[in-house]
């Protein structure tokens, strides 16, 4: 099962990214920058745990390494 990692800086669009780091991505945060997960089954998972975690944020997947949950 991989593991996800969201990214504690906000991109320009406000929203928070989260990166598949077991699979790797060219845009993945620097470690300092990366809060943990845990693992899932798929992107759609992790984005859950991430909206369940901070609910007033804009959540959203990395267009590259979470395609199926990059939605802006």
């Amino acid at each position: 099962m991989p593991q996800y990692i969201i990214n504690k800086n906000q991109q320009p669009n406000g929203d928070y990214e989260v990166h598949d780091k077991t699979n790797g991505c060219t845009y993945m945060p620097k470690t300092e920058n990366q809060i943990d997960l845990g693992y899932h089954a798929s992107c759609h998972g992790a984005v859950a745990e991430a909206k369940k975690r901070w609910p007033k944020e804009r959540i959203n997947g990395c267009y590259h390494c979470c395609k199926p949950c990059h939605t802006s």
